[in-house]
């Protein structure tokens, strides 16, 4: 009888599409298991049109997880991983019932990198390397390829046709702009990005990316740009905004889901590293990524960013310049 594997990763954007490596090696070495995903609702098309995916199940945030639970317990699993480990993975996970296997998350040793600087604690290792080792069970091997997000018709022709209409990636090469983040400490200054568009505009068109709430951050951008670069901020859904970032020579980003998503879409990414560290094993995987980061005693300050610095100087993020970055980008090849 196939198997039948259940995983669950709720959230982030970034987290859920670093299970993809391992959600590929699974198939691969087990291609005739149903293998379902619960996923949170909002963050489902990230994983929708995965062909390697038999079932998505989606939970919707701020909702209890009885009924999700009873759905599970009517279903026969062979193998259950938790590759979110918190406080409702858990609680899922006794509601469900039957044998588990889970990640090291190694919080005790995350919380020595924060307090000693690096100094103690060690490197954690990749967290797509941690995920398979909730699958050590199903036998797999992990390959050497990136993530990997599958696009929708309907996203790939929204995005091509909002290209089309401001005539942006027709004859310059399309550099992506993501200047948010979740929290403060993740974003590279606002007047970093408007200059780095400025120095950008004359050479290349710029598509600026976001949610609702970088609208305003984007505009700044994009003005600094003129008739060379759009706002695409609150305007696509994930897919959207995915579709895009493929559509993208080049993307520049933080520490961010959208960055761990071009990469996922195959473009090349500049990403810009602050309070994260790579002993966290959150940096791109097996991607074309150029990392810029400063090396800094008081790196990493958190283990997710925070609302302010705890020194009030953002030098892990203000030291890295506009300048810098474009340098960077040239050094892609076009």
């Amino acid at each position: 009888m196939p198997s039948r594997i259940l995983l669950v990763r709720f959230s982030s954007i970034g987290d859920i599409v670093l299970t993809t490596p391992v959600i590929r090696a699974i198939r691969k070495r087990h291609p005739d298991a149903h293998l379902a995903l619960v996923v949170r609702e909002d963050l489902a098309d990230l994983v929708r049109h995965n062909p390697r995916i038999s079932e998505v199940i989606t939970w919707q945030h701020g909702t209890p997880l009885g009924p999700l639970a009873r759905r599970l317990r009517q279903e026969t699993w062979t193998h259950r991983l938790d590759l979110h480990g918190s406080t409702r993975s858990r609680l899922l996970r006794l509601l469900v019932g039957g044998e588990w296997s889970g990640y090291p998350k190694y919080r005790g040793r995350r919380t020595a990198l924060i307090v000693t600087g690096r100094r103690r604690g060690g490197s954690l290792g990749p967290v797509v390397s941690r995920y398979a080792q909730a699958a050590a069970a199903l036998d797999i091997e992990l390959d050497t390829l990136p993530a990997e997000i599958f696009v929708s018709v309907e996203a790939d022709d929204a995005a091509r046709q909002f290209l089309a209409e401001r005539g942006l990636g027709r004859h310059r090469r399309l550099v992506a702009l993501v200047p948010g983040a979740a929290h403060f400490t993740k974003r590279w200054p606002a007047e970093y990005w408007i200059e780095l568009a400025a120095r950008l505009a004359p050479r290349n068109d710029l598509i600026v990316l976001g949610g609702p709430v970088e609208r305003e951050v984007a505009e700044a951008i994009t003005a600094a740009a003129g008739s060379a670069a759009a706002s695409a901020a609150g305007q696509f859904s994930l897919l959207g905004s995915a579709a895009l970032l493929r559509m993208s020579a080049v993307a520049v980003a933080g520490d961010t889901g959208l960055m761990h998503t071009a990469t996922a879409v195959g473009t090349p990414v500049v990403a810009l590293y602050g309070p994260g560290v790579e002993e966290f094993g959150f940096f791109p995987w097996h991607a074309r990524a150029r990392v810029l980061q400063v090396d800094l005693g008081c790196r990493p300050c958190s283990a997710h960013g925070g609302p302010r610095c705890p020194l009030g100087h953002h030098r892990c993020l203000r030291d890295i310049t506009p300048e810098q970055v474009a340098g960077e980008l040239d050094r892609i090849p076009r």
